[in-house]
């Protein structure tokens, strides 16, 4: 029950609306209880009114049948509305639970699973999960009691056609278990295809300049028709057990009420009973088969629902990010001095079962140091950045500041300490301030306008046409270098002890680069500046280069040693 998120939360929706619940199993014993008095009353209008042709208390009788006929109708229209309300009442806690997890889930699950299957599991697997209360598990709990229910009226009217009624049962349970096992694979399959058709559209739309420039339309048309016609089998195997499933039940229907007749006939007589029994049997099978007809749907919304409900389970079963420590605090850390000591201890790291990216890597960074990391594409670098920041966790080894492990420090703590500026600035949803802010509210419209001055970016901020609250609906607002800018002054805002910036200016013009490191060497004054790059004018500014090849240091030391030393440096240093 600990990872059963769907369990947890019904559990939890029960607890909290018991009169609720209350209300609905007296709705569901109203429906079971009423649905089986009609049967009765027919029999007595035919035999003890129509046959004998006794019509006094005729039409009692008949305002009788009717009054049951509205109270089966209020009945299950309480059920419907009850059972409406706690499956959206479910619902909201399943993706209040799952929205809880996704806050404590690794950042490496976010690299191994495209963002429309998350999204899937969020809005399909819980919308399935709500048919299973809605149209599944209650109205198969309640349709199983109808048809115990009338198998016992009509065992009441005659043995034999009671053993008839009976026989039918294992013959309904098989076609059922056939058509359950086929559909459960075929809706988790389906459930999968809906998830790649979900995140094609929005991965087209946000490469779509990509696609233009490498004319590569048609390759992803043909991509998505094949998952669209993936998608396509697949719903046509749940379509066809689902239509198939209704024309079986009611020949079966057919040929047993055509038998009733028959063996009840004059000349054969069989049964032995009466005309307004024959005629309530009639009806009873009609009613039990009713029931039956309906696990075609109900059934298809239960196989629906377990498919979701395995797969949000195999999403709350992924693994977390390690408790973080609540008493640690940036001024504990620092102990108000700001000095902070980086250090790794060892640390190796691969991703899920691939190659290893670092191996046993070992190094001290001192306060106010400044050190570079340099290394062909693949060597580890970035990688290496965000293990420091806690988003990924070491294999092995440890990662510490100040001698505490970097993956136990809370995340309302880290943007205290750290100052992260990627390779490319992300836009959030809001005005140009909480694209510098992110929405802090511990952040004062001062300190973020001093953050923009301090970049220089303010006046152009201020020439916009809300300055700082001018909604931000366009990657256009802003020029490559401007974006530069307000990534770094996203991250100094909080005024961090520590800086880091994934090659920065890797994409930017001489004149933008000189301004943008001008900005760096200015902020990072007073700070530890961990940077990587491949420039050699973003390397000078450093005390420290760490070479890093094949995920290991191949070297380190100042520019001026490496120069001196290093190959690959030198080569690197002589193309610039």
């Amino acid at each position: 029950m600990k990872n059963n998120v769907v369990g947890r939360s019904t559990l939890r929706v029960v607890r909290e609306n018991i009169g609720i619940i209350c209300l609905l199993i007296l709705a569901i014993i109203g429906v079971v209880v009423m649905s089986l008095i009609p049967p009765q009353i027919l029999k007595l209008i035919i035999d003890e009114h129509l046959v004998i042709k006794q019509y006094d208390g005729l039409i009692k009788l008949a305002l009788f049948y009717m009054t049951i006929l509205i109270l089966i109708g209020l009945f299950d229209f309480i059920k419907e509305a009850v059972l409406t309300i706690v499956g959206q009442k479910i619902t909201k806690e399943i993706r209040y639970s799952m929205m809880e997890k996704l806050e404590r889930i690794r950042t490496n699950y976010f690299s191994s699973n495209e963002s429309g299957t998350i999204v899937s599991r969020f809005t399909n697997d819980v919308e399935a999960i709500n048919s299973l209360f809605t149209n599944g598990i209650i109205g198969m709990i309640i349709d199983l009691f109808k048809i115990v229910g009338i198998l016992i009226s009509i065992w009441l009217f005659s043995n034999k056609l009671g053993m008839i009624t009976f026989v039918l049962i294992p013959l309904i349970y098989i076609i059922m278990r056939i058509f359950q096992k086929n559909m459960l694979v075929a809706q988790i399959k389906n459930r999968i295809l809906i998830g790649k058709v979900n995140n094609h559209i929005p991965e087209s739309l946000k490469n779509i300049q990509m696609i233009k420039s490498f004319s590569k339309e048609d390759y992803m048309e043909e991509k998505y028709k094949d998952y669209l016609l993936d998608n396509y089998a697949s719903m046509e195997k749940v379509n066809f057990y689902d239509s198939v499933f209704s024309p079986i039940i009611i020949v079966i229907r057919a040929v047993v009420i055509a038998s009733i007749v028959i063996l009840s006939s004059k000349q054969l007589n069989m049964l032995g009973i009466s005309l307004g029994m024959i005629a309530a049997s009639i009806e009873l099978i009609s009613n039990l088969f009713s029931p039956i007809e309906n696990f075609g749907m109900e059934l298809q919304s239960v196989q629906l629902a377990i498919s979701g409900v395995k797969r949000v389970n195999e999403f709350y079963y992924e693994t977390e990010e390690n408790n973080k420590d609540q008493s640690i605090s940036f001024q504990l850390m620092g102990k108000d001095t700001r000095n902070f000591e980086l250090q790794f201890h060892k640390v190796s790291f691969q991703y899920d079962k691939g190659p290893e990216i670092l191996r046993e890597v070992s190094f001290t960074i001192e306060h106010f140091e400044k050190v570079t990391f340099i290394g062909r594409t693949g060597a580890g670098k970035t990688t290496l950045f965000k293990l420091i920041l806690g988003l990924l966790e070491p294999t092995s080894g440890k990662i510490t500041i100040n001698g505490i492990d970097v993956t136990t420090i809370p995340n309302n703590e880290k943007r205290k300490i750290f100052g992260y500026v990627e390779q490319s600035f992300h836009f959030i949803k809001g005005t140009v301030g909480e694209q510098i802010s992110l929405r802090d509210t511990s952040l004062t419209r001062q300190a973020i306008i001093d953050a923009a001055k301090f970049v220089g970016i303010h006046e152009y901020i201020q020439a916009l046409e809300k300055g700082y609250d001018t909604e931000v609906n366009s990657d256009d607002l802003f020029s490559q270098g401007q974006k530069q800018l307000l990534a770094i002054a996203r991250a100094i805002v909080t005024n961090p002890p520590i800086i880091l910036f994934d090659e920065t200016t890797a994409n930017l013009d001489s004149q933008t680069e000189e301004k943008i490191l001008s900005v760096l060497t200015e902020s990072s004054s007073n700070k530890m500046l961990l940077s990587i790059s491949h420039r050699l004018s973003s390397m000078v500014n450093s005390d420290r280069l760490i070479i890093l090849e094949n995920g290991e240091i191949k070297s380190q030391g100042t520019p001026e040693q490496l120069i001196q030393e290093d190959e690959w440096y030198v080569k690197q240093s002589s193309d610039k």
